[in-house]
């Protein structure tokens, strides 16, 4: 046999898709079970599964810790792609996830890519997300439709400042995640530290499942502190499990690792806590089952470690998401009722037939070949093609012509999904967050996904005005795309704006604008959000008075206005002190309305006004003459003496920046964040790398990391 393999081998057919069904059925049969593993088989994926059988999952991490890689890895061993590529391979190919030309081009993720497939008889659906905050809106909506997530750490790098908002983002959602520790293969990796900043940095009750064997370039396999056994991934690709007694000088290691993490999970479920005070000896079947129950609860969270590069480690978190991340069912989602007075929800089944209506969230819309791609998550019930379906946002009724389900940027047709598949439409009109519905008169809707404001602002046009039309277009499509993407016409400098969430997000679509509808732009320099605020309170006494024959205007106000402190800086304030009827009360609508309206253009540079107090005291009116639009005028009127009278000052947005990078490259660091005026809050220094926080003025960090020189 041991002949047979190496002859297979030299021909190249283990390891390959193309080899026959038989000859893996002939090896499994005659090799020992312990010493050979072949990924998942291919079957067919649109066959329909229990809800126990579903998993919802996405990748997330910090920028670069291998997220993409590790999803190209999933789709290898679970048998859904033929070779496996490098996000920047020699062979030019790239990574399936990284369909888009520029993904490929900058070895990034811009967008998030769903795709699904099979496990040990569990269907998996997987989106990977990008990394960068500038995309962070693509994160937003992935987790607000998965049911679990997979948190990629760097083993080197750790806790990054991307980690945080996508920690943050799962807690938004509720979204139970696993720690997988990815890059044990680097120099100066060390996974003892980032569990450490994970139970310091993010909170987290966590512990190892796993201990690595040897790190760096000395990195051979895991150690399975459940079923206390080595783990080693042979061959060249990883395909061959082989399991061992766990080395000698590790053992004691494993076993204080393991009592310690009894102990984790027993603080946060019942069943385990009290078996271990009573000091009985719980079975692995125990320990994985309250794993599960933490897990799900968000009240522990498994650390599973491995290198996806070097195919080591893959397997493993497979079956850690099969077993411990909730199936759909285990996921309470809520719709809400809109029909009463008060906002009523209601718990969705989520059983996976037609016996309950059709419901479904479109959490992402995309510009495909046959017309826009509406991405769904269906909820509850059943979706056939050439069903009817309604939007309960414009009550618009559709005929679905086409169902099919993604794989990267390849759809394969179905002719139905249930509840619990993620699936996409074509030939619909909607705007991402709509809610679809197989009734018309059912008045429900999904809480919708949660939109961050932009941050940075810039000019665009295109270069030759014959390309005003495919601008128009694209802009108009990457709006729809991506609410975090804004456009508007500024008035008075006769520009367009584009705004977004950074300088890569915005340049990012000026070059698929180039690329995609053969427009070359230019963008101008990012226009920062500065505010107008006062500096000390200052009083008003403001008449608005007008007669013009007939009914006439008047309102009078009085009262003063203040800064707030430099926390509520962003925000405006308006108090309401009148006493008596000299403002009867249904005007102090119209007087807040004023006052806001005014403040949406300062007299220094007209940029908003912020960080206001307007505080009304007194005032007048006239029986015949005062209305909602008089009051309206005079509160505008209270702000422009205001601005004419009153000390007022620039405000500057101030950006907390954190910056990584190796030991060697800390003074040009230090000096590049002291010549844009940064003052810095504090460092940290660890294996070779620091990392300074500091706080910048935004319009002096523009374009500053394409200088350094890293």
């Amino acid at each position: 046999m041991e002949l047979l393999c190496k002859y297979l081998s030299k021909v190249n057919l283990i390891g390959k898709r193309s080899s026959a069904p038989f000859l893996q059925k002939f090896l499994s049969a005659r090799l020992p079970h312990e010493t050979c593993s072949f990924y998942s088989k291919k079957v067919s994926l649109t066959e329909f599964k229990p809800v126990e059988k579903i998993r919802n999952i996405g990748i997330s991490a910090h920028i670069d810790s291998g997220k993409t890689t590790l999803t190209e890895r999933i789709l290898f061993y679970s048998g859904r792609v033929d070779e496996m590529h490098e996000v920047k391979g020699k062979d030019g190919v790239g990574a399936t996830m990284d369909f888009m030309e520029l993904e490929r081009q900058r070895g990034i993720t811009i967008q998030s890519a769903a795709t699904y497939t099979e496990w040990k008889n569990y269907n998996i659906n997987i989106i990977d997300t990008p990394g960068h905050v500038d995309f962070t809106v693509e994160v937003e909506r992935a987790l607000r439709v998965l049911d679990g997530a997979v948190l990629v750490l760097c083993a080197v790098g750790g806790v990054q400042s991307q980690t945080f908002t996508v920690n943050r983002q799962m807690a938004r959602y509720n979204v139970p995640c696993l720690a997988f520790i990815n890059k044990l293969d680097r120099t100066n990796s060390n996974p003892k530290r980032v569990l450490a900043q994970l139970r310091s940095k993010l909170n987290h009750n966590a512990a190892f499942l796993q201990l690595p064997i040897g790190l760096e370039s000395q990195q051979k396999g895991l150690v399975d502190l459940l079923h206390m056994k080595a783990i080693y991934f042979e061959e060249p690709q990883g395909l061959k499990l082989v399991e061992e007694a766990i080395p000698g000088e590790m053992l004691k290691e494993a076993e204080e690792r393991r009592q310690e993490l009894i102990e984790c999970v027993s603080n946060a479920d019942e069943i385990l806590g009290e078996m271990f005070l009573e000091e009985k000896k719980p079975s692995i079947d125990d320990i994985k089952a309250a794993i599960r129950r933490t897990c799900m609860k968000r009240t522990f969270t498994p650390v599973l470690m491995g290198t996806a590069l070097k195919n080591k480690g893959v397997q493993t978190l497979l079956d850690a998401v099969v077993d411990y991340l909730p199936n759909p069912a285990e996921v309470d989602n809520f719709a809400l009722n809109e029909t009463g007075s008060e906002e009523v929800k209601v718990l969705l089944n989520p059983a996976r037939d037609s016996s309950n209506p059709f419901i479904a969230l479109a959490f992402k819309l995309e510009a495909g070949k046959f017309g826009q791609l509406t991405y769904m998550r269906v909820y509850q019930g059943c979706l056939k093609k050439g069903d009817i379906i309604y939007n309960t946002r414009t009550q618009k009724k559709i005929r679905i012509p086409r169902v099919v389900r993604m794989h990267a940027d390849q759809m394969e047709d179905v002719q139905e999904v249930y509840a619990g598949d993620i699936c996409a439409l074509f030939g619909i009109d909607c705007a991402s967050g709509d809610t679809f519905v197989s009734r018309g008169n059912l008045n429900l809707s999904m809480e919708t996904i949660f939109v961050p404001e932009p941050v940075i602002s810039m000019s665009i046009k295109p270069a030759d005005k014959s390309g005003q039309d495919n601008f128009s277009k694209g802009i108009n499509r990457f709006t729809r795309e991506d609410p975090t993407f804004r456009v508007y016409f500024d008035n008075e400098s006769k520009e367009t704006i584009v705004s977004g969430m950074g300088e890569l997000h915005l340049e990012i679509y000026s070059q698929r604008l180039e690329r995609e509808y053969n427009t070359k732009c230019v963008l101008g320099k990012p226009k920062v959000a500065f505010r107008e605020s006062l500096t000390k309170q200052i009083e008003f006494d403001y008449t608005h008075k007008r007669q013009s024959g007939g009914q006439g205007q008047f309102g009078k106000v009085i009262g003063f206005i203040e800064p707030l402190p430099p926390d509520q800086f962003t925000s405006l304030e308006f108090v309401d002190k009148t006493t008596g009827t000299n403002i009867p009360k249904h005007f102090i609508p119209a007087i807040e309305k004023g006052f806001r309206q005014t403040c949406e253009k300062g007299a220094l540079t007209g940029h908003k006004i912020s960080g206001l107090k307007f505080v009304l005291l007194d005032g007048a009116s006239h029986a015949v003459d005062s209305c909602e639009f008089s009051f309206q005028l005079a509160a505008e009127g209270a702000i422009k003496q205001a601005i004419e009278y009153g000390e007022w000052n620039i405000l500057e947005p101030v950006m907390n920046v954190e910056v990584t990078a190796p030991s060697e490259f800390q003074g040009s660091v230090m000096s590049g964040l002291t010549k844009r005026h940064a003052v810095i809050i504090g460092q940290d220094q660890a294996d070779g790398y620091f990392s300074v926080f500091a706080e910048v003025f935004i319009n002096f960090h523009f374009g500053w990391f394409t200088q350094m020189p890293l």
